[in-house]
């Protein structure tokens, strides 16, 4: 028996024991490594091409009524032509204040901006009456100038009908709405769901944790509800269900994370397109997969920020994700996502141009006026 051996592999042991517990004793809120890399810093200012942003916020439905996210139309304006951007999509309009939201932007500045309207899904629970309400509200959208119809992830995951029940986007109850938006020429725009992991257990497994631990109402695990994957179900059976209707499945179709389901879906349904709204963060850590998923499609993809109050660092952190091939920058002054970087995605000039504006000015007819 080699004593020394024993005693060595001893010592390694318990000194391997103290670094563990000196580990312990660090708060992984408090981290912020400092990466080492020496890399390439490319700064981009504006967009390569004029840009339309097909996913972001500037009514009051997000602020429960009471302030416009952009108190300053003259100054986001000014901003946005230093950014290059050419038009925004405005996803506010809901009942009773769609018109407000028109006059303040799609009125008084034409070609600027472009409102879609919002439903009252809940009328659903008032049975065939309510349904005929709701295909009355799209009628009226359209009449209004409303350029498009925004379902939110409320349909799927919080809007019951009459017993109680949830309704999933692909109810046939609900297939007039849709069948009203398509004859009116108003493109359908769905926030389907979540990101997967809120549908995860919150612990040390969940990528996300740190979010979730800052937001517990963002998850919806262990509440009775659809998973991630019915709902990405429902979407996709409602999107093939009205094949004269366009949908924008926001948020890459609500699954940036398997970028393959996606682009099976748009292989499905030549009536779908995405944005590419707050997933910076997922698209730029897979950057090869996110680069050749554009190749693929590269007609059918939006780029939207969904940077709300109006945010031009993280507009040009977009700029720098798709323009350039820059590696393992941070995506956002904090990681309120997921402890990750991102690296461009170097997309070429024709991508661009589709990516930036032209699918969206093809997809929206309301941006082509």
């Amino acid at each position: 028996m080699d004593l020394h051996r024993i005693t060595s592999a001893g010592g390694r042991r318990a000194r391997d024991l103290a670094a563990r517990a000196r580990l312990n004793t660090h708060r992984l809120a408090a981290y912020r490594p400092r990466s080492e890399l020496v890399l390439p810093v490319t700064q981009v200012r504006r967009a390569a091409v004029p840009a339309v942003d097909a996913h972001n916020h500037l009514g009051r439905w997000l602020t429960g009524g009471h302030a416009w996210l952009a108190p300053d139309v003259g100054a986001l304006l000014a901003r946005m032509d230093e950014l290059n951007l050419a038009a925004i999509v405005n996803l506010d309009g809901l009942p009773g204040d769609l018109e407000a939201n028109l006059d303040r932007y799609d009125r008084a500045h034409p070609g600027r901006f472009a409102t879609f309207a919002h439903v009252e899904w809940r009328r659903i629970a008032q049975g065939p009456a309510g349904v005929a309400a709701m295909v009355a509200q799209v009628e009226a959208a359209a009449r209004a100038g409303a350029a498009g119809l925004k379902v939110w992830k409320d349909l799927g995951l919080l809007v019951r009908d009459a017993d109680g029940a949830l309704v999933r986007p692909d109810d046939p109850r609900l297939s007039d709405v849709f069948e009203a938006a398509g004859a009116a020429g108003l493109p359908v725009l769905v926030h389907i769901g979540d990101p997967p992991a809120f549908f995860r257990p919150v612990d040390r497994h969940n990528e996300r944790l740190e979010e979730l631990t800052r937001h517990p109402d963002w998850s919806w695990h262990g509440k009775g509800l659809p998973s991630h994957r019915q709902l990405q179900d429902a979407f996709d059976a409602l999107v093939g269900a009205h094949p004269g209707t366009t949908f924008i499945g926001a948020h890459v179709a609500g699954w940036a994370e398997n970028l393959q389901w996606v682009s099976d879906a748009l292989d499905r349904h030549p009536n779908l397109v995405v944005d590419t709204g707050a997933r910076l963060a997922e698209l730029g850590r897979q950057p090869r997969a996110a680069a050749a998923f554009v190749a693929r499609h590269a007609d059918r993809v939006l780029w939207g920020s969904d940077s709300f109050p109006f945010d031009a660092d993280a507009v040009g952190r977009w700029f720098r994700v798709l323009e350039t091939a820059d590696e393992a920058f941070d995506y956002g002054p904090e990681p309120d996502q997921g402890r990750w970087t991102v690296s461009g995605l170097d997309l070429d000039a024709d991508q661009l141009a589709a990516v930036y504006a032209g699918n969206a000015r093809r997809v929206v007819p309301a941006l082509r006026r």
